[in-house]
């Protein structure tokens, strides 16, 4: 396809046509492009939070020519560019992707439900990819944008295409459907996801059916009767499955072991037995799904049974992780296709201003000609500004003229284990990702740090959600300062600031010089206040260009000293209220005279801090404390002729005093997912979630005791679960004795005798549990409100609490 085409195909004006360049790839996220490519087509599209016309410009100059546009854009420097203007740039997306999909006639499998699309697309990609080149949608690509950018990828080398649709509300199914037109069809389940886009379960499920209007067949479950007897009311062809009762495919269901079971399998008359490595109901639906579409594709119970004696674990997501010699790992080991790889190396040069690895397996089941694939995977690797190269695989080896000089190349896993210790990984960002056969997991054992099984899970994605919805609050022309102070809450500093900066946040706040210092060391460049100065830091203040808050007239006259008519930057902290830090107003006239003698000393905002924004009863004192600052800040500017930023509220008073936003607001506990009075919280996301392992298992008689101090008594026969998490790690002592709960399987269990320093005992009542099952102790099914609650204390303790020596681990989905 070529640009002249698109006339043809979307609805809309050409503004501007240069160059007929050949379109190859179609991109709506600014950040995932680099590099002089003329062969992107960019669409701008204007949303609640981010607007892409507003990176045009930087677009061009990278060297991208083709652009899909919603509103007007100043065409002055964007002279050769191909530009058409459409009412939507969605939509448009979509007709490009519709016309692209009309060019093959291969199987296409079209995957919806509320819950395992992800999963069932994945398993069934193992399944089937070892006997035809097969496309699919990368990760979660289900959405409005997500799906057309997933059908682009179909080729004419492909045998078989599986991508997932996910909706929220009525009416975009349609759309779907028209771009997947899929010829088979699963429909996973109904759930409560999204509900509140519809009236009712009922609706929601003849929303999904529209996806499967014009396919062949549609695989589902029989045993769901309200999806059942809506299916039988539409003219669609189905092979239904059942546990329960008479469908096309009958499934038995034993339960072998805790974690294995085996399924009898009959279809048209012939029977066969399979292992699967698990016993819960969702991932037992899950795979028989897979099971089912197989059979349907005509493949036989040996290629079944031999992609399930291997099936992977689907992780859906990337995660970043310490490594050794102060590395960080990111670990994407679940799949390897083009597609992913480049939402990998996007994440990659988000996340680190380290020294770029990256890790690569042969790409298996691409439909593309290899030297095509790899000549395009060279081409991504260098536009991310990769430092170190490194391909595993007899193909890709094959290639490796195409690659830059210094790259690495080795047979197999093995030969890259034997040399690992040689390649001297140190300070580096390394992505490792690699086809599932590859096992490069070994990889990632090798190279991330050793650390007890208590991690730290910190959602990416959500914290950038909650980061949006602030930013949304706020007037156009208002700054946003951001607190990483405590280790960004306890989710890790130098992490969560790489992703402020990425979405260039102005400024980040820090509790003392030590944080400044570590987040310049690892890259950040980002204005930095320093909110708890003192003289010793002063030294390092200027080395590493950080702002500090002066608070007091002491401070200020031995900083001014220090300084010897250098200049630097400083934040007036005014004490209104708080009375913690601050200038009094009995020190504002001296503090004027102090300035006035030291011209170097730059004045960058005034601010103040209110005591109780969160709670309604104490608006009155919030209103008293902002004329306070209103006065000074007057009396300060006026005198001194400077006009510098004025800020006073935090997180729950950004959402509470929009009156006040002034030149800046300072976001802290907020953008980690809490919001103070929960008037908010259903708008923002949990960040984090606090898991361990059981590390044993005991039967305990009863009267016999449990724990230090003889605390914990059995009132009868009893197991216990002993976790790989103790106060050390921030899971407190006062949880002891029962006060405590965690999650395990679903099942809340509580704390028996006392919390130990590494270790804790829980009661585990009749829940069948093993050695290394994960435990929950704050996550989506306990709510860290709900934590703090049963200490009479703060989420912000809660979370600040988590000791260093706990993992941390950052994923996107």
């Amino acid at each position: 396809m070529r640009f002249a085409d698109l006339q043809n195909i979307i609805d809309g004006e050409v503004i501007q046509q240069s160059t007929d360049h050949e379109i190859t790839q179609l991109a709506t996220d600014s950040r995932s492009l680099s590099g002089s490519q003329t062969s992107i087509l960019f669409f701008a599209i204007k949303g609640e939070n981010h607007n892409g016309h507003s990176h045009i410009l930087a677009l061009y100059n990278q060297g991208i020519r083709q652009f899909i546009i919603e509103e007007a854009v100043d065409m002055s420097d964007l002279y050769d560019a191909n530009i058409i203007q459409v009412s939507s740039s969605v939509v448009a997306l979509q007709a490009i992707a519709h016309d692209h999909r009309r060019q093959f006639n291969y199987p296409v499998i079209g995957i919806t439900g509320s819950n395992g699309k992800t999963i069932v697309k994945e398993w069934l990609y193992h399944l089937v990819s070892p006997y035809r080149n097969t496309v699919k949608s990368p990760k979660s690509y289900n959405s409005q944008i997500g799906v057309p950018l997933s059908i682009w990828q179909m080729n004419k080398h492909h045998e078989l295409g599986i991508f997932e649709a996910g909706i929220s509300t009525t009416g975009e199914m349609e759309k779907l459907q028209k771009i997947i037109q899929p010829s088979i069809g699963i429909l996973t389940n109904i759930g409560s996801a999204h509900a509140e886009g519809f009236t009712d379960s009922s609706q929601k499920i003849v929303e999904k059916l529209q996806l499967f209007k014009a396919c062949d067949q549609l695989i589902y479950c029989k045993d769901h009767k309200d999806i059942h007897e809506l299916i039988i009311t539409h003219d669609i062809p189905t092979i239904s499955w059942s546990m329960d009762g008479t469908a096309d495919i009958s499934i038995q269901v034993k339960h072998q072991t805790n974690s294995q079971s085996l399924l009898t399998v009959d279809y048209q008359n012939n029977t066969f037995r399979c292992s699967i490595p698990f016993t819960e109901s969702a991932s037992t639906e899950n795979i028989i799904h897979c099971i089912a579409a197989m059979l349907v594709l005509g493949h036989t119970a040996d290629d079944i049974l031999k992609g399930i004696e291997n099936l992977p674990v689907v992780k859906m997501r990337l995660e970043l992780k310490n490594g050794i010699n102060n590395c960080q790992i990111i670990d994407d080991t679940y799949n390897n296709d083009l597609a992913g790889l480049e939402v990998a190396l996007n994440f990659l040069s988000q996340q680190s201003s380290l020294d770029r690895t990256v890790v690569l397996s042969d790409i298996l089941q691409s439909g593309m000609p290899d030297a095509q694939l790899y000549q395009k995977v060279a081409q991504l690797v260098s536009s991310n500004n990769v430092s170190q190269f490194i391909g595993v695989g007899p193909v890709i080896s094959n290639y490796h003229t195409l690659f830059n000089d210094g790259s690495l190349f080795f047979q197999n896993t093995a030969d890259l284990l034997s040399n690992i210790t040689t390649l001297n990984f140190s300070k580096e960002a390394i992505l490792v990702k690699g086809a599932r056969t590859y096992q490069f997991e070994k990889i990632i054992a090798q190279l991330t740090q050793k650390i007890h099984g208590t991690v730290l899970e910190i959602d990416l994605n959500a914290l950038t959600h909650n980061l949006n919805y602030y930013r949304q609050q706020l007037r156009p022309n208002t700054h946003l300062m951001v607190m990483v102070k405590a280790m960004a809450y306890g989710s890790g500093s130098t992490e969560v600031a790489h992703l402020l900066a990425h979405h260039k946040v102005d400024y980040l706040g820090v509790a003392y010089v030590d944080e400044g210092v570590a987040l310049r060391k690892s890259g950040i460049t980002t204005s930095i206040m320093v909110m708890n100065t003192s003289p010793d830091g002063f030294d390092n203040i200027i080395a590493y260009d950080l702002a500090s808050e002066m608070y007091s007239l002491d401070i200020l006259k031995q900083f001014v000293r220090f300084l010897d008519g250098r200049p630097a930057l400083i934040h007036l902290k005014i004490d209104t209220g708080m009375r913690r830090l601050g200038f009094q107003e009995g020190d504002i006239n001296e503090l004027i005279a102090q300035l006035k003698a030291h011209p170097n000393v730059k004045v960058e905002s005034i601010f103040s801090h209110l005591a109780g924004s969160d709670e309604a009863r104490h608006n009155e004192f919030s209103k008293q404390q902002v004329a306070r600052l209103n006065k000074i800040y007057e009396q300060i500017c006026t005198t001194l002729h400077i006009k510098p930023l004025k800020h006073i509220l935090n997180s729950s008073g950004i959402l509470r005093f929009p009156e006040y936003h002034f030149d800046m607001v300072r976001l802290g506990i907020g953008l980690y997912g809490i919001d103070s009075n929960q008037q908010y919280q259903n708008h923002l996301l949990p960040i984090s979630s606090l898991k361990t392992t059981i590390s044993q298992i005991n039967e305990i008689k009863k009267g016999e005791t449990i724990g230090y101090g003889r605390k914990g008594v059995a009132d009868k026969d009893m197991r216990i679960a002993t976790l790989a998490i103790g106060y050390a790690d921030g899971f407190s002592r006062a949880f002891s004795n029962g006060v405590g709960e965690v999650v395990l399987d679903g099942h809340l269990l509580r704390v028996i005798g006392n919390v130990c320093m590494d270790m804790t005992m829980i009661n585990l009542n009749d829940v069948e549990a093993a050695v290394g099952d994960e435990v929950t102790i704050f996550g989506d099914q306990m709510p860290i409100t709900t934590l703090a609650k049963k200490l009479n204390t703060i989420p912000y303790e809660i979370l600040t609490n988590v000791s260093e020596r706990v993992k941390r681990v950052f994923f996107q989905d």
